[in-house]
């Protein structure tokens, strides 16, 4: 049985404790690989390494810095299909879906490459006689990044090519369901000519991975998951000095109007709802249908297509390509399934179940059908929580403006989107929605690499977002220098505040 092991100062390593935990490939419900259990002497000899490997990486030029992630993005490009298996095995995605992540995550890397370029930092000459004025972006220190399941490629490329293009070094703790693609990224890494200890990977408990966010080496902290612990790392992490980003849950929702173009908004839910089992923070589980017409021709439409859906193993291509995977383990199907049981017994009109599914030759596989709700209210928990499955709701409201009131007043604010062919109405919701990342007849509109990714309300702990400007200004420090060379000496003191005129 493979091993998955740490990844600390350049080499893998595995735990002392000699103690692992089962990695299971969701479609077939069995153990795929074992999980290195470390230790807290282990995530601090990786805290240790990585803080003494920064003096010299931080002082690397920047430049050398940008060919590194050159060569990384060309090793990444080059294993595409292996680290694409990865995911499959252990998070269940489907095939299309594990690569359409990596080249999301591979944009990223490519926006690190720009790393000279984007921390030129700001210059004034001339601010006052003789006087100039520029600034320096300069790397933090050693960061952490904390990751999770939905994503075990993507979301660790949105922190780590950024903070480390800036001069950070890097410990990643990823999720224990899918921590091998982690682990051959930092071997790529390597092989891309970073130093050994700059970039580290630990597989820890809860408990354990806490030093990542206490200890006082560590400068900044990165992460994804829950809003119950995004809003612990960061009030704990604060407290100990430390800047953090740290994102949580979402419920986000889509406005269809009745100008709406029916066909086109249908085939973009289907894929917003139950593309990758509904296991991404900018999944759109929840449709607001304006006008009752409305809300019965998209029932009408979407429920042949969910009964249709090809649900089985992600490993299959091409034309045999399944259309959904199983979802990621055991306990959420459990909790999935729990979720479909509320919403009936909440009184919320279940159009299509999808409980029951059983894959012929995968019967242990961890699968639930796309399942679809009409007459969803607010007072429902199916609306008020995040499922993270493939459960789409329909609510219904009788006008634009209630439909956006009943949008910003959940509690998470990540995404929204509205279909319209409407350029006012597009407008007042683009406007006036209360969400981070906002699509115009887009159903998961997450930013391009070149911009930030992050969202509003209870979705986000922290005043900056990942990858984009904010991301090179979470991982840098900017310090303004004010420089006069005089042609003589100062002969006279000055106590008043200066002018530098």
């Amino acid at each position: 049985m493979t091993i998955v092991g740490n990844f600390i100062g350049g080499k893998i390593t595995h735990s002392a404790s000699n103690e692992t935990i089962p990695v299971y490939d969701p479609a077939t419900g069995k153990v795929a690989r074992e999980l290195t259990q470390s230790t807290a002497a282990e995530v601090e000899k990786a805290i240790e390494i990585a803080h003494a490997a920064f003096p010299e990486w931080s002082k690397t030029a920047p430049l050398r810095r940008a060919r590194v992630m050159f060569n990384f993005k060309a090793l990444m490009e080059k294993h595409r299909d292996e680290l694409a298996a990865l995911i499959v095995s252990e998070h269940g995605k489907v095939w299309s879906d594990a690569l359409g992540e990596l080249t999301r995550g591979i944009e990223v890397i490519e926006f690190a490459c720009g790393i000279p370029h984007l921390i030129k930092g700001e210059n004034s000459p001339s601010v006052g006689t003789g006087v100039d004025s520029y600034s320096l972006m300069q790397p933090v220190g050693v960061v952490a990044g904390i990751t999770p399941f939905n994503f075990p490629a993507m979301v660790p490329l949105w922190m780590f090519p950024i903070a480390l293009a800036c001069g950070n070094t890097f410990i990643l703790k990823p999720p224990a369901l899918d921590p091998s693609a982690s682990v051959r990224m930092a071997e790529l890494l390597k092989e891309a000519g970073l130093p050994d200890g700059v970039f580290n990977v630990v597989h820890s408990s809860n408990e354990d991975a806490e030093q990542l966010y206490k200890d006082p080496r560590i400068a900044a902290v990165s992460f994804v998951g829950s809003s119950g612990v995004a809003e612990h790392i960061y009030k704990t992490a604060s407290a100990h000095g430390k800047r953090v980003q740290a994102f949580g849950a979402a419920k986000n929702h889509a406005i269809v109007m009745p100008d709406a173009d029916l066909d086109a908004t249908v085939n973009a839910i289907m894929g917003g709802a139950f593309g990758s089992a509904g296991e991404r923070c900018m999944a759109l589980p929840v449709v607001v249908a304006v006008g009752n017409d409305t809300a019965d021709k998209l029932i009408a439409r979407l429920t042949p297509l969910i009964k249709a859906l090809r649900i089985g193993p992600g490993i299959q291509k091409g034309a045999e390509e399944n259309e959904m995977g199983p979802v990621v383990s055991a306990a959420h199907q459990k909790k999935v399934l729990g979720y479909i049981d509320k919403g009936e017994a909440e009184g919320a009109k279940l159009v299509v179940d999808g409980r029951g599914v059983k894959v012929a030759g995968h019967e242990e596989g961890y699968y639930v059908g796309g399942t679809l709700f009409d007459n969803v209210t607010p007072d429902m928990v199916i609306w008020r929580e995040e499922i993270f499955g493939p459960v789409l709701s329909i609510m219904r409201s009788t006008d634009f403006d209630s439909a956006l009131k009943l949008v910003n007043s959940h509690e998470f604010g990540n995404g929204s989107a509205i279909f319209t062919s409407n350029g006012h109405t597009a407008r007042e919701f683009v406007q006036n929605v209360e969400a981070g990342m906002v699509g115009v007849n887009v159903p998961v509109p997450v930013p391009m690499a070149f911009h930030s990714f992050g969202g509003w309300k209870r979705s986000v702990f922290g005043a900056l977002n990942v990858h984009g400007p904010d991301g090179v200004r979470f991982y840098t420090r900017m310090k303004t220098a004010t420089v006069r060379w005089p042609s003589g000496q100062q002969t006279v003191s000055e106590f008043s505040m200066p002018t530098l005129g």
